[in-house]
């Protein structure tokens, strides 16, 4: 564009004369249609420093949001491409033998970038390899803007599960036929570049606003792209429908739309009824008798207002099992049904990949509510509060962007939706809804996840939610009908975790520092200074509450220096490691002090509460700044009273029925240190929960693994359910299991006969001929952190696997969910876990071939809870190993079998290397354990003969 100046000198001539604004800049770059180079690059790694080069190249310019011209080639590196890169990008030493070196493309790919904003998904890598590879090619420094997709596309979807581009593609239809190619995914950061504008354009305008205010904090140049973005909203105002507005933010309307039911479908007595309702909605349904029956044992508990136990196993449609029953049920008599599950995860597959395919069933909307702890939701006003805070860390920034356009688009306002960093994480745990704090005046998710409950016919919610209505003082379960307990087995782990009490030294000391003295900056001085501004509070009341937090800090530290004295005489000599574990009782901490801290900190509080009261009460009305700090002051005042009850309960209360114990690393104390206190019995606390439901509800209890052999009422016994409640236990037909081996290594040595580096040794060696053999996609299953990471590093100190991705709990970064699907998207993947493998992990298909397990998962006769468990059980004169130690083991087995064989088309084999199994009278019940498939005993050559023929 030319503005007449009497010359035709271009504006951006003109703007760079006059030296105009940042403000005036983004409106010149808006106004003269900017041109965007996307760029994708594959390497042979990660640093061209390390002699890693390129070897494909892909640029898509886009002027106007339209692609304008494509350039891709491939880029002979002078180097073999390792394996693993091969695996992932599909590129070879064949598909570049024939290529040009960077250094023939140089010149062109120079004058390509000219004038146009570099745009990369994870730009900081693409733009400083190729820098480097410019450098070498005697090119001076590119110069010119950037812009990080993954960075945008994290502030604009903040509710993806990931931001890697194969997953944002997948979640937003955006065509990726081959990942890692950099044709490919340079047409698909472009689209998805063209996907963010548009959505930055759907925003709210006072969203936009609040994002382009905090944009230039942001590491890549997008406050551009948001005033762009800004400027067109402002000039084309739209009003948006489904956005209502609390003050100054700009929030998703989440009143559900309830429909009326006019018709109600009768519940299908015979199997050719149930047959023809399913097969409306799914042409290619398989009719199952066990899911017939269970589907008439729930609808018959339900009507008949009893409980019922139901075990049903992998492969019968569990879930469509009882909620098809359940939801008919309370059709017909008007009533809610609740179903309670274990996990957040589980909650939403639930919600949104099996209600849907009931609802196709019934033809009909099914009135659902979804139903967190108040701790799950936001809180609008405290947020609203930390955005006048002019002090952010970058972190801080970020996840209020994020929070700002997930606010436009949440229906819940619950906080786990959101994908943050670590240091998001911190500024989520700020703006929690907390149970002690005044109900809010203006918008609340909570209170309106209560207000869609009351119209739901269906109720999902989790099991510390039921547990919690023991202590909630107004009970939100009175108004139901029935109950489906699934995942009922880790009732039992809820309830334990929802007694656990824990004290962490750092998190005091953490907290001590938030609040800091007048002396130092942090929360007490600016809530000084501002009191002493406008004498909202007297001088004296505030250097009292100084002297007494110093009195504390000094209490609390002069007491942990003792408890840390107690600890290394009772450890001294003793320990095989740096990490230990001691009972309370064993460590016997001194009363007197413990109760000094105690007494220190309720003073303070009280003094703190009592000069916030005066802050407050000022006649002079608070500014923005003022009211913040005033939050902040009663947030840190409420984390202390929740440490404080912590430390009474753990120290100064009766330990009678509780398991308490310390682990800490010697190398860092009192640093490490951490103090728990578990219930060793949570039958009671379950029986508490459940009478008033039971008087009230039919009860039905369902999972995949609730029985052992020679023990079948385990679970049930300690849920508290009534010996003459019947166990029915469903099972997939044999055809089901068909794709399915067992196979047993006899020649693996005993533990107890050899080192536990000898140990390690075999294993390793075991674990890659298996690896090998079945070319990946394994899962390895450990019951000890420390043997998986000692394997693993034995495996990659081998280079025996160096073709493969191996991804180990504990090693690699990450949630176990984003371990899960890194290992899915590699052909040549092992995957190392421990506990949290063994269940609720689903890989269907091809992805997993195999399932290796290490030991047989019995819990360490040290751990604290399991030694105080069996320590009760041996009082009562009973066997603590046949009623704990071994159903528990068995149990874990079996969950861990369930991770092999997810659909009748599975294939794989299950490979135990403990030799227990075979050699102790109580490996048989780990065989009957399993489903009715081929077990065979072999030595470990003939194993991988056994699975070369296999795979043949």
């Amino acid at each position: 564009m030319i503005i007449n100046n009497g010359r035709g000198m271009p504006l951006s001539q003109i703007c760079d004369k006059i030296h105009l604004s940042n403000v005036n800049c983004e409106l010149r770059c808006m106004m003269e249609s900017q041109k965007y180079a996307i760029v994708d690059l594959e390497t042979t790694g990660h640093s061209p420093a390390n002699g890693d080069r390129m070897i494909q190249i892909a640029i898509v310019i886009m002027k106007d949001w339209e692609i304008e011209q494509t350039y891709t080639k491939f880029i002979y590196p002078g180097k073999a491409i390792p394996t693993f890169i091969q695996d992932l990008t599909h590129i070879t030493d064949e598909d570049v033998k024939d290529a040009l070196p960077f250094e023939a493309h140089a010149d062109y790919i120079y004058e390509l970038l000219a004038d146009c904003v570099f745009v990369a998904h994870n730009a900081d890598f693409d733009l400083s390899f190729l820098q480097a590879e410019f450098k070498r090619a005697g090119l001076s420094k590119w110069q010119g803007k950037k812009m990080d997709t993954v960075e945008l596309a994290k502030i604009l979807f903040p509710m993806s599960l990931s931001f890697k581009l194969g997953d944002l593609a997948a979640d937003l239809n955006i065509e990726l036929t081959n990942a890692h190619r950099a044709d490919d995914d340079a047409r698909a950061t472009a689209e998805l570049f063209k996907r963010c504008w548009k959505e930055l354009l759907s925003l709210p305008q006072l969203t936009l606003e609040q994002m382009h205010k905090r944009s230039f904090r942001l590491k890549s140049n997008l406050s551009q792209l948001f005033f762009e973005a800004l400027q067109i909203k402002r000039q084309h105002v739209t009003a948006n429908e489904n956005v209502s507005y609390y003050r100054n933010l700009a929030i998703c309307d989440g009143r559900k739309k309830y429909t009326n039911h006019a018709e109600v479908v009768s519940y299908p007595q015979t199997a050719a009824d149930k047959t023809a309702l399913m097969t409306k909605a799914m042409s290619n349904f398989e009719q199952r008798p066990a899911q017939f029956e269970m589907m008439d044992t729930i609808w018959q508990a339900l009507n008949d207002k009893r409980e019922c136990v139901i075990e049903a196993s992998t492969g019968i449609g569990k879930t469509a099992g009882y909620l098809l029953p359940a939801i008919l049920y309370a059709r017909a008599v008007d009533k809610k049904i609740a179903i309670s599950t274990y996990t957040s995860h589980l909650q939403e597959q639930l919600v949104e990949e099996e209600l849907p395919k009931i609802e196709k069933i019934l033809g009909t909307k099914v009135n659902i509510a979804v139903l967190k702890g108040m701790q799950h939701y936001i809180d609008v006003a405290r947020f609203e509060q930390c955005m006048a805070y002019a002090d952010e860390t970058y972190d801080d920034t970020f996840t209020i962007l994020q929070i700002l356009v997930w606010l436009t688009k949440t229906e819940t306002g619950v906080l786990s939706e959101l994908n943050v960093s670590g240091g998001g994480q911190l500024f989520l745990e700020k703006i929690r809804k907390m149970p002690d704090e005044k109900p809010s005046k203006g918008f609340d998710f909570y209170e309106q996840a209560l207000k869609n409950s009351e119209f739901a016919d269906c109720i999902v919610t989790n099991h510390s939610m039921v547990l919690s209505d023991l202590v909630r003082q107004t009970p939100i379960f009175t108004q139901i009908d029935g109950w489906i307990i699934d995942e009922a087995h880790q009732f039992i782990q809820s309830a334990m975790q929802q007694d656990e009490v824990v004290f962490s030294y750092t998190q005091w000391k953490y907290i001590f520092g938030q609040i800091g003295t007048m002396e130092e900056t942090a929360l007490f001085q600016q809530f000084s200074q501002a009191a002493k501004k406008k004498h909202r509070v007297s001088m004296q009341s505030l250097q009292r509450l100084d002297a007494q937090f110093i009195r504390l800090q000094r209490t609390f530290d002069e007491t942990m220096q003792r408890a840390v004295q107690k600890m290394q005489q009772q450890i001294k000599g003793k320990q095989a490691s740096s990490k230990c574990t001691l009972f309370l009782e064993d460590v016997t901490l001194a009363k007197e002090p413990l109760l000094q801290v105690s007494k220190l900190t309720q003073q303070w509080l009280d003094l703190a509460t009592e000069v916030g009261q005066a802050f407050e009460n000022n006649i002079e009305q608070l500014d923005k700044n003022e009211l913040f700090i005033l939050s902040e002051w009663h947030y840190w005042i409420r984390e202390l009273k929740v440490k404080i009850a912590e430390w009474e309960e753990i120290f100064l209360s009766s330990q009678d029925d509780n398991s308490v114990w310390l682990e800490f690393d010697v190398r860092s104390v009192p640093g490490s240190l951490h103090v728990y206190k578990k219930p060793v019995n949570v039958t009671p606390i379950i029986e508490k929960v459940l009478t008033p439901l039971r008087k009230q509800a039919s009860i039905v209890w369902t999972s995949g693994t609730l029985t052992v052999p020679g023990n079948e009422r385990f679970v049930t016994s300690q849920l508290g359910i009534s010996n003459s409640v019947q166990v029915i236990k469903l099972q997939a037909p044999p055809s089901y299991y068909a794709g399915a081996k067992a196979f047993i290594v006899t020649d693996m040595p005993e533990i107890q006969h050899v080192t536990q580096d000898e140990y390690i040794e075999a294993v390793a060696h075991a674990i890659t001929r298996t690896v090998r053999m079945t070319e990946g996609r394994c899962f390895v299953l450990f019951t000890a952190q420390d043997m998986l990471r000692k394997t693993v590093e034995l495996i990659q100190d081998s280079e025996l696997l160096d073709d493969y991705m191996l991804f180990a709990q504990g090693v690699t970064g990450g949630s176990r969910m984003r371990i899960l699907k890194s290992f899915q998207k590699f052909s040549h993947a092992v995957l190392f876990g421990t506990n949290s493998f063994w269940e609720g992990v689903d890989v269907p298909g091809d992805a997993l071939s195999s399932v290796i397990v290490v030991r047989l998962p019995f819990s360490s006769p040290e751990e604290p809870v399991f030694k105080a468990r069996a320590k009760h059980i041996t009082a009562q004169g009973r066997n603590s190993f046949n009623e704990l130690s071994l159903p528990e083991a068995i149990m874990r087995f079996k969950q861990g079998f369930g991770r092999l064989i997810r659909s009748s088309q599975d294939k794989g084999a299950f490979i135990v290397l403990d030799r227990r199994i075979s050699t102790k009278s109580y490996g048989k019940e780990f065989v009957k354990a399993l489903p009715p498939i081929d077990v065979k005993k072999l030595q470990l050559p003939e194993l991988l003969k056994e699975l070369n023929n296999w795979q043949k």
